[in-house]
């Protein structure tokens, strides 16, 4: 069994993100998913501090700190790409006009409860950004996250034990070891890596998993 990397993981997001679609990457690992995205497929990437038409990340020598997504990373700007207040970007989100976001995540539930925050612990640090307002308005909601901690805990979990960035707004997760769709039928499996079983996957998770319809 070979677990996908990170990179690997944001490729596999990138898969399935249509054309025409209006996407916002999160904070961390959800960015590489723009180095993926075929040139030749009209994707508008968005971001919270105001741009919207992102291209993949800079070459060493291209990078212009004046153009940063919301992580402070630098990006590129394709051709039509546009500036605009932050404000203008949280109305684009809370308006309804992201198509797609993708977050990364402490804890995903089988509903498709997301925590991706805080994890509660007294000496963490409370990281909120944008997400809640992308788990709530934008038209689809996908996570990609290792399916486990370093402890090997399950990050996918029968209800999240931390506090919560949004209820039932997740609709897919993608890890290191499987893809899953989550809602009120609870977490059914789209696909795993060569070499893993159902039955060592609910082993890993805890979780009483089937396959997906058409799988």
């Amino acid at each position: 069994m070979q677990r996908l990397s990170r990179t690997a993981i944001a490729a596999r997001v990138a898969k399935d993100i249509p054309e025409g679609a209006y996407v916002n990457l999160g904070i961390g690992l959800p960015t590489r998913v723009a180095d993926f995205l075929p040139i030749e497929r009209d994707i508008f990437l968005h971001s919270e501090n105001g741009i919207l038409g992102m291209g993949p990340a800079p070459a060493e020598d291209d990078v212009n700190w004046e153009l940063i997504n919301a992580g402070k990373q630098p990006v590129t700007l394709l051709a039509g790409g546009s500036f605009f207040h932050h404000g203008d970007s949280f109305a684009m989100i809370r308006g309804g006009h992201i198509d797609i976001c993708v977050l990364g995540a402490f804890q995903v539930s089988v509903t498709g409860d997301l925590a991706n925050w805080h994890t509660g612990a007294a000496d963490a640090i409370p990281a909120v950004g944008g997400a809640m307002d992308l788990a709530i308005g934008a038209k689809r909601v996908m996570v990609m996250m290792e399916l486990q901690t370093k402890s090997g805990e399950s990050k996918l979990v029968e209800t999240c034990s931390y506090p919560l960035t949004g209820v039932a707004c997740v609709s897919r997760v993608y890890t290191d070891l499987a893809v899953f769709d989550v809602g009120p039928a609870g977490a059914s499996v789209v696909e795993m890596v060569d070499g893993l079983t159902l039955d060592a996957l609910q082993d890993m998770t805890q979780l009483d998993l089937k396959w997906a319809q058409g799988q």
